[in-house]
């Protein structure tokens, strides 16, 4: 089964983007509704993009042969549709083939922002933003599809990047699966703010409170061989 993606411009709507444009929200659901910190839960599309976009890596779950698979796999976002990608006889694209109308799947993301540390051992905790899709991933079978899906990974492991490399070929698209996840049944959890003590803990000689945490990137290494002459990009700039 394929179907175009929402009508975004591929490159726009990709990762690390500012959401513009992802408005309105998703409607809560039994499996969307969390059993606990439910005023922690967000179900409006800017702020579940703006965690999708955020991330390299989402972990794909499913079950294959009676058994729960979950790997984790680079992905990107174009509009309402996420896409991943792998060998054609990776264990995803094999199950989606064989299961109709497409194969269950779970797919999360997660960031921690910071370490929190409470008095007491069993307040711990951290910062972090979360989103989890259920849904239905389906195999990608026509071209224009794949490659806007495999241009938006490339710009989503560095915004701007599929405009700067050799595009796949046909032998290499021969031998790439491309599954999609529409985002229908979908919602964001997100723990923010200092430590959550008991009253009677306060005056505990224990330190406490918050220790930030943010991705960081190092100065690019260029390849052994590289052609000389050949610059840094403008993009890595960016980052």
């Amino acid at each position: 089964m394929t179907a175009t993606p929402d009508t975004e411009t591929p490159g726009t709507s990709t990762q690390r983007t500012d959401g513009t444009g992802s408005t309105g929200s998703y409607e809560p659901t039994d499996l969307t509704v969390p059993s606990r910190s439910r005023d922690r839960a967000r179900y409006d599309r800017e702020t579940v993009h703006s965690i999708l976009d955020a991330a390299y890596i989402c972990h794909l779950g499913f079950v294959r042969d009676g058994a729960p698979v979950v790997l984790p796999t680079l992905f990107a976002r174009v509009g309402e549709s996420l896409y991943m990608h792998g060998s054609t006889g990776s264990r995803p694209l094999l199950a989606a083939r064989r299961s109709d109308p497409g194969l269950p799947v779970c797919v999360t993301v997660t960031h921690v922002d910071a370490l929190v540390l409470a008095r007491s051992a069993f307040h711990h905790s951290l910062n972090y933003r979360s989103v989890v899709v259920h849904g239905t991933a389906h195999q990608v079978t026509d071209e224009a599809e794949c490659r806007i899906a495999l241009d938006a990974m490339v710009d989503a492991v560095v915004p701007g990047r599929s405009a700067d490399v050799r595009p796949a070929n046909s032998r290499e698209l021969a031998a790439t699966a491309v599954i999609r996840v529409d985002l229908a049944e979908v919602s964001a959890k997100i723990r923010s703010g200092p430590v959550n003590d008991d009253a009677e803990d306060l005056d505990l000689p224990h330190w406490a409170g918050v220790v930030p945490v943010a991705p960081a990137y190092g100065t690019p290494v260029p390849d052994a061989d590289l052609a000389p002459g050949t610059a840094v990009p403008d993009y890595l700039s960016a980052l």
